[in-house]
């Protein structure tokens, strides 16, 4: 299967994130790892921040295409809800390059990329209600992200009793 240009490049991008961070990394890096020109490198991402926004909605298709698999066989709404959530934090902390975006030097980047409406869309949380629910939804993740609970018991707790009931008494 060949792999684009594009897609390699973010794949180089995801090794250097996961190595020394997302801010830490310039495009000549990129293009270096990528073994590819800058030129080419800015000739599918007009500039750092285009790269950081396609490489976060690549991420996050991804991460929303297994959060809606592996809770289907979940019947409940609470326990789906809470399975959604709680599933795509701990894909999130299983991926360093995806973890590396919640490092103190990078988490501003990833805040404002993290409301960015393609994100939302990616992530497929525009099925539980209006953008301002999945917005708040994409919030809960990054805060769980940033500041995690005691352990998985603890979050899937805090996840049913204060954000499950919220979000379905809107809908």
């Amino acid at each position: 299967m060949k792999i684009d240009q594009a897609e390699r490049i973010l794949d180089a991008a995801a090794e250097l994130f996961a190595d020394h961070g997302v801010n830490a990394v310039g495009m000549g890096e990129i293009a270096r790892a990528a073994g590819c020109s800058r030129a080419t490198v800015y000739r599918y991402f007009e500039d750092r921040h285009a790269l950081h926004l396609a490489f976060v909605r690549r991420e996050a298709r991804r991460i929303g295409v297994r959060v809606s698999v592996e809770t289907a066989p979940l019947r409940d709404p609470t326990d789906r809800l809470t399975g959604a959530i709680l599933t795509a934090v701990r894909l999130v902390r299983e991926a360093p390059a995806l973890l590396a975006w919640f490092g103190s030097a990078d988490v501003a980047t990833t805040a404002a990329l993290a409301q960015s409406d393609e994100v939302i869309e990616s992530l497929g949380f525009r099925a539980v209600g209006d953008h301002e629910t999945a917005q708040w939804l994409v919030r809960v993740i990054v805060s769980l992200l940033i500041v995690p609970g005691r352990d998985d018991a603890d979050e899937w707790a805090m996840v049913q009793r204060y954000v499950a009931p919220v979000i379905l008494d809107t809908r």
